[in-house]
């Protein structure tokens, strides 16, 4: 079993109170992809563009552009633009920023699962009330900007639509700042939190979330330092989230310059797995915060290891 596959199972197996489905989209070069969840939210856990085979998308093609089955690049920019949406349809023209194997036709597979959590969409000048009636908010995803023509559109010109290629890089941060591990949170969709993305586009603060369990303990330690949980006798370890990397420039920042605090979007992919696979169901266990652990999401970015997870009975 692929290394692809035994994360998908794990996800599948250790968090099935979030996780509803584990799905794979391909599609060739030049097509769109659409990812999508019947139910839930879509989270992607990798997108590769090149060839691993010689049978996809290979009909009408010469032998020569298909034979070349060792070419693949990861394309990171699909997570960001469909995390925390039902649907999501790519243009994959150009989507890729590097050509892994020239003259080879290549194609684009992006592995995912659908989780469920809490929407809220509040448009431009507005404000929202999120909630938990049973347990903390946990933010999974947020972004300020644009990606659909039809949401927050009525009484607007045309003109103020049609950019749905709009981001905030770092919605997440104050986001999550003003909401995780509290029951209730006001979020505001203003300049005053998020500077404009796309100027003269009117926009939109799109949310996702989780309601954890109000047992829920939480452990960070800065790179380099191992992170240790435990649990109460006769209780188990349950990991609910898990991420190396940053989402904040004051978290672990003492004595460090600007540059290595700046990138405030930096995930693992591979984090709740690595972090589910050596601590759940023990009653202690230990993580290293390094890249020898969980590779590098953000060269030259000082990370940090966040950590929740509850104990429940053996």
């Amino acid at each position: 079993m692929s290394s692809l596959n035994v994360l998908l199972l794990t996800l599948v197996l250790q968090n099935s109170r979030l996780l509803i489905s584990a799905e794979m989209a391909v599609t060739c070069d030049g097509f769109v992809q659409r990812l999508s969840c019947d139910s839930g939210v879509i989270s992607v856990q990798s997108t590769t563009y090149g060839r691993t085979n010689g049978n996809t998308c290979s009909i009408g093609r010469p032998q020569d552009e298909t034979s070349n089955t060792m070419c693949s690049v990861d394309v990171p920019v699909v997570s960001n633009r469909c995390d925390g949406l039902r649907v999501c349809e790519l243009n994959t023209q150009g989507l890729a920023e590097q050509d892994p194997c020239e003259d080879t036709y290549k194609y684009y597979t992006t592995n995912y699962i659908c989780i469920q959590a809490e929407t809220s969409v509040i448009c431009h000048g507005g404000y929202s009330f999120l909630k938990c009636e049973n347990g903390k908010i946990q933010i999974n995803t947020a972004n300020y900007g644009r990606t659909a023509k039809t949401t927050c559109s009525e009484g607007r010109p045309s003109n103020e639509l049609e950019e749905t290629n709009c981001y905030f890089p770092n919605a997440l941060a104050p986001v999550s700042k003003s909401c995780n591990g509290l029951e209730s949170c006001e979020v505001f969709a203003t300049h005053t939190v998020f500077s404009d993305p796309c100027l003269g586009i009117y926009k939109y603060l799109a949310i996702s979330y989780f309601c954890l369990p109000s047992q829920t303990r939480s452990s960070l330690v800065c790179e380099h330092v191992k992170n240790d949980l435990s649990c109460e006798a006769g209780t188990k370890i349950h990991i609910l989230s898990a991420n190396y990397g940053r989402t904040d420039n004051s978290t672990c920042s003492t004595g460090r310059p600007a540059s290595q605090l700046a990138k405030t979007d930096c995930y693992a992919l591979n984090s709740l797995a690595i972090v589910t696979n050596g601590c759940e169901g023990k009653n202690a266990c230990s993580i290293s915060a390094s890249n020898k652990v969980f590779t590098d999401p953000c060269g030259g970015t000082f990370k940090y290891l966040y950590i929740s997870y509850s104990c429940i009975n053996k």
